[in-house]
């Protein structure tokens, strides 16, 4: 039988020692936050009866997750990412906060500073012409009342053909389909794009490495993220999930909600496909948002979570 002590009062004081009960400098919150931890992690190795050996592969693991940069990813693959979005969406509903497009998980690959366009943008740099499937998607941002927003900021990013997102494959251009489209007097926002391939965890990644001894797949449908915002309205963070794809209703990081799925439609008419100046199949995509007002001028805001580039 295991021997608990953790909640004593000789290690209750360490604990608190620890964490920086015993100065007045450094942060107080940061300080009620890691006593908590420890005392949580000090019950689980009690409670489940936790060998060294389990305890420090597991230090280990966090060490080769940092290293792969894949903590974010992990955080999403475990529902973490989504529970935050249920949490604040429980908290909206308590305070009758309705209405307007939902909200999903952001993901780790966002970076700032995308190219800025008025109405209407090619997102990709040309480089998969051949390759890929040309998609034309278009919208119109509203608040909840069903009034267009002219001048919002719909700020996009997707993966290519192969899964990749831009920054972070350095094989594709700077800003290869990141851009922000404003929209236009009509709150419509268009854009020629490719339609995205969905894609996985690195099969020898850490965080893959965590799914498989879960019994999980590491896989994610084709989708397109999305920052919206407009002066008076709250930030909206989401993403639209494409129809179609297998892993539609089975994303290993829970971003599929209802109300997010995007309907493609692929063209095949020759005729449509030189009225659109594009040579074979195919897809366009229509998907509409609404933002709900901002109670406060901070709600107009993304969160401050680091990112590789923090200022537009």
């Amino acid at each position: 039988m295991t021997v608990k002590i953790s909640q004593t009062a000789e290690l209750q004081a360490f604990f608190k020692e620890v964490s920086g009960f015993g100065n007045d400098q450094g942060s107080p919150r940061l300080k009620q936050l890691m006593f908590r931890v420890i005392n949580e992690v000090a019950k689980v190795i009690e409670d489940m009866d936790v060998s060294d050996d389990e305890f420090w592969t597991l230090v280990d693991y966090f060490n080769r997750l940092g290293a792969r940069n894949e903590a974010g990813l992990l955080v999403a693959g475990l529902g973490i990412e989504h529970f935050l979005d249920l949490l604040q969406d429980a908290r909206d509903a308590q305070a009758g906060l309705l209405g307007g497009t939902p909200r999903t998980i952001e993901g780790p690959l966002y970076v700032a500073g995308a190219p800025l366009h008025e109405g209407y943008t090619r997102m990709d740099d040309g480089s998969e012409d051949g390759v890929a499937t040309v998609m034309f998607l278009e919208g119109v941002v509203r608040d909840t009342d069903g009034q267009p927003l002219a001048g919002a900021v719909v700020d996009l990013w997707q993966a290519n053909t192969q899964g990749n997102y831009s920054w972070f494959d350095q094989s594709q251009s700077e800003y290869n389909l990141r851009r922000r489209i404003v929209t236009d007097a009509e709150g419509r926002y268009k854009a020629r794009s490719i339609v995205p391939s969905g894609y996985g965890c690195n099969p020898l990644g850490p965080t893959q490495e965590c799914l498989d001894e879960l019994g999980r797949h590491g896989q994610r449908p084709a989708h397109i993220h999305f920052f919206i915002s407009a002066p008076g309205h709250r930030h909206l963070t989401t993403q639209i999930n494409l129809s179609g794809d297998k892993y539609l209703w089975d994303d290993f990081a829970y971003a599929t909600r209802d109300g997010l799925v995007g309907e493609v439609r692929f063209i095949d008419d020759s005729a449509a496909a030189s009225a659109r100046a594009v040579a074979g199949r195919f897809a366009e995509m229509t998907f509409d948002f609404a933002l709900q007002p901002a109670v406060a001028t901070r709600d107009e805001q993304r969160s401050q979570r680091p990112r590789v580039l923090q200022e537009a």
